[in-house]
């Protein structure tokens, strides 16, 4: 039997806001997909507003379909643990609620077994806190508003963009060069 060569894998992240992710993984090679959404949670199709009241238990979340035979799932939370805050909970940056908090949701066990590798034996290498990563099984995912898809892109010149998102990019680019897609 023959693997599908488009094949993907997804993996759902929370790392802060998810524009920052979002603008990130799309950069990745080997990503096909990133979507800003919800995760974690306990409202059936939250919205923007009610996820930000902290009462629907979601973070905001990037699903990242990517291709396993380009970028593993190793490198996709390599790419998770220097891009964003693991040691804070609930928080990066001014960025402060539970919506905020940094959560891997794996998929299957090869992903569980992985998430706790990294953060045993690479996480906690490159931060000198603990690591208050939560690990959960994947269960729902609720796609954002669509205003919230490709953010970055469509909208670079706002503050939020410029003073967060951009120095973060340039920082992952910086980091990540020899795995970025080639415009």
């Amino acid at each position: 039997m023959t693997q599908d060569a488009t094949a993907c894998e997804v993996a759902t992240l929370g790392g802060g806001c998810f524009w920052c992710l979002e603008s990130l993984y799309d950069e990745l090679i080997g990503v096909k997909k990133v979507e800003s959404g919800y995760a974690g949670g306990h409202l059936a199709n939250p919205t923007y507003e009610q996820v930000c009241s902290k009462t629907t238990g979601h973070a905001e979340v990037v699903q990242v379909s990517f291709d396993p035979t380009v970028t593993s799932f190793r490198e996709i939370l390599e790419v998770f643990f220097t891009s964003h805050d693991p040691t804070t909970p609930n928080r990066q940056g001014n960025d402060v609620g539970p919506q905020y908090r940094s959560l891997i949701l794996y998929h299957n066990d090869e992903q569980k077994r992985m998430a706790k590798k990294l953060i045993r034996d690479y996480a906690s290498q490159i931060w000198n806190d603990p690591i208050v990563t939560e690990l959960a099984p994947y269960d729902t995912y609720y796609r954002a508003e669509e205003y919230h898809q490709n953010y970055y892109r469509d909208n670079g010149f706002q503050p939020y963009c410029l003073f967060v998102i951009r120095p973060k990019v340039a920082k992952f680019r910086k980091q990540w060069q020899a795995k970025l897609k080639k415009n």
